[in-house]
């Protein structure tokens, strides 16, 4: 019987990958605290909503400033050392805040500033670190590694980080950030033990002209249609999904009539069914092929926006986003595992970035277009328009999915040129 060393990471997968395991795991928890206490923070600082979105607005400012930016830097550089170097910035930069903390300086405006500066070296690790998985893993491997970063994600980020920072938070207003340190520094340490550190392949483009290395990946995009096809659907089913989500918490209170707890009830049951989905994807991936799952997924999308337009009921509410939770984690592994499958292992990181950016401007456009709909036309305006835009995309790409799922791996051409 195997134990739960191995049920977690199966043994195959190697001791590497047991370390960027556990590294991820401990730097979600830390990110999962700072998630709650940084709003806490904000909000004990000024009342002003501009200035309490403005900390919101920090999470994905950086990846629209250097997202490309750091893909490029992460195809030409060692990606172990640069997660480390970045996980590290971002230590030092939660120490200076708390440094404020501890001598009753802080402002909000540092406050603000700590978050873009903690964003920004955040959108550092997170490309680089992404581009990890290919080399420590075989092909066939990834979606169950997948899986196992998106379990971390969900335990940390979502469930246990949030309660635990506003817990640390209403014992002292420095405490969740203290041990935001602790776990971002672990996390180095923990990641530094990959034996294998491997620097991306590097290939002299034809005739001797050189090609900036960011408009390379653009191109290489522009000319792979499965993953340029693949990037246009995260980034319009961002758009459609943001839309709602930008309002739920109006929505949640006003609409449904389910008040603060109902709220953060209601998300939570989106954690635990993405617990669920994560736990069955081992399986899924066994017995269902990744087109129909991608397909499934992406219908499911369609009729969770439906039924929230239609629905008064809090409680059929839950079982919404329950459901959400489930498939949306199945597909946010299916996703990442596809595109990792189909790029060379030279421009992962390029590919990745312009991967997030494009889900952070879907965010950012979504939520502007969510809000401009709910002021005008109601709180379910916002969920009509997800519907209608998320089926449309889906009726267009139905059958492009299939040849999404079915392009042929550039990792195993990658690997198999290593092999004497």
């Amino acid at each position: 019987m195997p134990s739960l060393g191995d049920l977690i990471a199966p043994r195959r997968l190697g001791i590497d990958f047991r370390w960027l395991l556990a590294s991820s795991w401990t730097s979600n928890l830390g990110d999962g605290i700072a998630l709650s206490a940084a709003p806490l923070l904000i909000a004990s600082l000024t009342s002003s909503p501009l200035l309490v979105a403005a900390g919101a607005m920090m999470q994905f400012l950086p990846w629209l400033l250097f997202g490309l930016i750091a893909g490029s830097i992460a195809d030409h550089h060692d990606r172990r050392r640069l997660v480390m170097l970045a996980n590290g910035s971002r230590a030092v930069i939660v120490l200076g805040l708390v440094v404020f903390l501890l001598t009753g300086q802080v402002t909000v405006w540092i406050v603000l500033a700590t978050a873009f500066l903690y964003g920004t070296a955040e959108v550092f690790a997170d490309t680089a670190g992404s581009t990890l998985l290919p080399m420590l893993v075989k092909p066939a491997d990834l979606g169950i590694g997948n899986a196992r970063l998106q379990a971390g994600f969900l335990v940390g980020n979502q469930l246990a980080g949030p309660p635990l920072g506003a817990f640390l938070f209403a014992i002292g207003s420095f405490w969740p950030f203290v041990v935001q340190i602790v776990c971002v520094s672990l996390a180095v340490v923990l990641i530094s033990r990959i034996a294998r550190t491997p620097i991306p392949p590097r290939e002299d483009p034809a005739g001797g002209a050189k090609v900036h290395p960011i408009r390379e990946g653009l191109r290489w995009l522009r000319g792979n249609a499965p993953v340029r096809t693949l990037v246009l659907i995260i980034l319009v089913f961002n758009i459609t999904w943001a839309a709602p989500w930008g309002i739920l918490v109006l929505y949640a209170t006003e609409h449904l009539q389910m008040g603060p707890v109902g709220y953060g009830a209601l998300t939570t049951a989106s954690a635990l069914g993405g617990l669920i989905g994560i736990g069955s994807f081992g399986w899924l991936e066994k017995h269902v092929s990744f087109a129909t799952l991608m397909r499934v997924c992406l219908s499911l999308e369609v009729l969770m926006h439906l039924a929230f337009a239609l629905t008064t009921s809090p409680v059929v509410a839950f079982v919404i986003m329950f459901g959400f939770g489930a498939y949306a984690f199945v597909w946010g592994t299916i996703s990442t595992t596809v595109r990792q499958r189909l790029v060379p292992m030279q421009l992962q990181g390029r590919i990745a970035s312009v991967n997030m950016v494009g889900v952070f401007g879907g965010l950012v456009i979504g939520q502007l277009i969510g809000g401009l709909l709910a002021q005008a036309w109601g709180l379910t305006a916002p969920w009509w328009f997800a519907f209608a835009g998320s089926a449309i995309t889906l009726a267009l790409v139905w059958r492009s999915i299939s040849h999404i799922a079915a392009a042929p791996p550039a990792l195993e051409a990658d690997q198999s040129s290593k092999e004497p």
